[in-house]
């Protein structure tokens, strides 16, 4: 009976920590800039946050050799290309193992592995063949594992919102049907049986931002108070965003027959810094955002969701740095919570013990509000010449009539230089193909302006708001 007892407490004391660990908050740590501190750096670094996990989108040998015995638990990632061929190759799967985990294992705590990103979000044929290849990718790197004991490492695949079909209400939600039953059904089965997580892709910036005056910002940045929504289809009450995005995803795995599949939050944020156009996108909002999340998820016992209330939601922030070279708009380069020196874009404690009244003021928001008026697109301060060139001349080629202004003789052609032809050539493209999903970024070479670049009698397209 003693010994019993014993057992029993030694069960309970590992259950709690593996609850307590859980709650730990996670970082996404990203690499897609030429300016970011060293792996060893970055590492320092992202203890100082206090994070308990880190997520890599590789499997860089440097970083998780520096990634031993640091108490960190760490996801590495298949890269979208390899899927494919590891889906009907194990020896390919065998050897993916051997080269990026064995090494590193145990001592660097790979507790992850995701088989690529978001994959269900691209579109081309080749893309879609990924689509089927992804589950018999995944069974043959758990096979591998097994064939080595490895049995504390989880197997899953990060997935964007756009999995789902129907978001509101969150009891509407329902998989997208071209991927229901063919890949989201082996998926749920795969995960379920190996005792693994949905991950999942979740910014409650981006369905604000597109309907900033029908969803109140507060309620979006875990701040509503009294603002609450009722589900007439689960009588659910929300009181923030998030909850309603991730419950819409547990309810489209229930239809589907997983009603107690697991959770976890590959990414989520918000940005620090954007376009002109990208309302909300600043630093108040994003130390709000991130503050208020960690609250949330770190909380003891654990809220969970109105789906599912005391859950454990794993959850890692996205991102440690702002990241210079992302492309698409201004927004993609911004959701660090440090910048690229290393320094805190603004104060932040990932283990939620740190009182809100402990922290220094926050700059005031200037764009919650749409913004009114006209943006032009034009060259960024210090580009490269050469890549300029380039730039106008993909620029002017794309559209009918773009760059007849910059002709000689034609009323923008003076002054000839690179910069002034480029400021109109940007413009110009931009107003053309906006509506097309062009924008003002020309890998990083451009920026928007709301300070009018016409000249003379040269009158520069603009955007108007």
């Amino acid at each position: 009976m003693e010994m019993y007892l014993v057992s029993l407490f030694l069960l309970s004391l590992l259950t709690f920590s593996n609850a307590k660990n859980s709650c730990k908050i996670g970082v996404n740590y990203g690499q897609l800039g030429d300016n970011l501190p060293s792996p060893s750096q970055s590492i320092n670094l992202i203890k100082t946050l206090k994070a308990g996990r880190v997520k890599l989108y590789d499997a860089n040998p440097e970083i998780l050799k520096l990634l031993a015995d640091t108490k960190l638990q760490v996801s590495i990632m298949v890269p979208n290309q390899a899927i494919s061929n590891i889906s009907s190759n194990q020896t390919l799967a065998d050897e993916w193992v051997r080269t990026n985990v064995l090494p590193f294992y145990p001592k660097t705590m790979i507790r992850l592995i995701l088989v690529g990103n978001e994959i269900l979000s691209f579109y081309s044929d080749q893309e879609k063949q990924t689509w089927y290849d992804l589950v018999p990718a995944m069974r043959k790197i758990k096979h591998s594992l097994k064939t080595h004991n490895i049995r504390n490492v989880k197997i899953g695949t990060p997935l964007a919102m756009d999995v789902v079909e129907s978001t509101f209400p969150p009891s509407n939600g329902t998989f997208r049907s071209d991927i229901s039953v063919p890949v989201i059904k082996p998926l749920l089965q795969f995960l379920n049986r190996t005792k693994s997580f949905f991950f999942l892709d979740v910014y409650p910036f981006f369905p604000w931002s597109a309907n900033p005056k029908e969803i109140s910002l507060d309620y979006a940045l875990f701040k509503g108070g009294n603002l609450t929504y009722t589900d007439p289809g689960s009588s659910l009450t929300y009181t923030n965003l998030l909850d309603q995005m991730v419950d819409s995803v547990i309810f489209a795995m229930t239809k589907l027959g997983f009603s107690k599949l697991r959770l976890s939050i590959s990414e989520t944020g918000w940005p620090n810094s954007g376009d002109v156009d990208q309302t909300g996108a600043n630093i108040y909002n994003a130390a709000t955002y991130n503050r208020n999340l960690i609250k949330k998820m770190t909380s003891e016992p654990p809220v969970g969701t109105p789906a599912r209330p005391g859950t454990v939601i794993p959850t890692f922030i996205f991102a440690l740095y702002n990241e210079n070279q992302k492309g698409g708009p201004g927004t993609e380069r911004h959701w660090g919570m440090l910048y690229p020196n290393g320094t805190g874009i603004y104060e932040i404690d990932l283990t939620g013990k740190r009182p809100e009244y402990d922290y220094k003021p926050l700059p005031a928001p200037a764009n919650n509000e749409p913004y009114k008026g006209k943006i032009w697109c034009v060259a960024a301060k210090g580009v490269n010449k050469t890549e300029l060139g380039s730039a106008i001349t993909y620029a002017c080629g794309q559209g009918n009539g773009t760059c007849d202004p910059l002709f000689p003789g034609k009323e923008c052609y003076q002054p000839v230089s690179l910069v002034s032809h480029a400021n109109y050539a940007f413009s110009s493209y931009w107003v053309q193909f906006r509506s097309l999903g062009g924008t003002c970024y020309f890998n990083g070479l451009a920026v928007q302006t709301t300070r009018d670049p016409s000249h003379g009698s040269c009158k520069f397209p603009s955007v108007t708001l």
